[in-house]
């Protein structure tokens, strides 16, 4: 008897399962009424996730950037490499583009990847120089920096250091 009872609860809840699961089913031809349904994003974490993709973008590239800048006395070699890594990341900056959902701080955001990308073709027309001079492409960076931290503000979040995550 136990054995039957066991079996009953067990068909049962297959059929409780089944009944839930159809709810949940997708209607062909409903989808802009999911899309009507799913909540918007929040500017937040789109603007967070954003800034990484900038962080990552210029990371993946300015290895040798960052070895020459840190080196006490670069090799020419260095230099060459570091000019190069500085033109591959302007190149990548340039293909960003910023997210619909942040037309707010759509234009705090073009304005930095333009600096940015500015700032990195600097550098890698100054390693070119027999004496370069990196404060001006610097001072560049830091202007993109102010605008990401204003982009950043406009939504309650703290400023970034981007300086800090290359």
């Amino acid at each position: 008897m136990k054995k039957f009872w066991i079996f009953l609860a067990a068909i049962a809840f297959a059929l409780g399962l089944a009944a839930c699961s159809a709810d949940k089913e997708v209607q062909p031809g409903n989808t802009a009424t999911e899309k009507a349904e799913k909540p918007a994003e929040n500017p937040k974490s789109t603007l967070f996730r954003f800034y990484m993709s900038i962080v990552n973008t210029i990371n993946q590239a300015d290895a040798d950037l960052n070895a020459y800048e840190g080196a006490e006395e670069p090799t020419p070699d260095e230099k060459v490499a570091a000019s190069t890594s500085a033109a591959a990341v302007e190149s990548d900056l340039q293909g960003l583009e910023v997210p619909a959902e942040l037309k707010d701080q759509k234009a705090d955001l073009e304005a930095a990847l333009k600096d940015l990308a500015e700032s990195y073709n600097m550098k890698a027309e100054e390693l070119k120089k027999d004496t370069p001079a990196l404060d001006p492409a610097n001072e560049k960076f830091a202007q993109a920096e102010e605008k990401i931290g204003a982009a950043f503000e406009s939504v309650d979040m703290k400023k970034p250091s981007l300086a800090k995550e290359l």
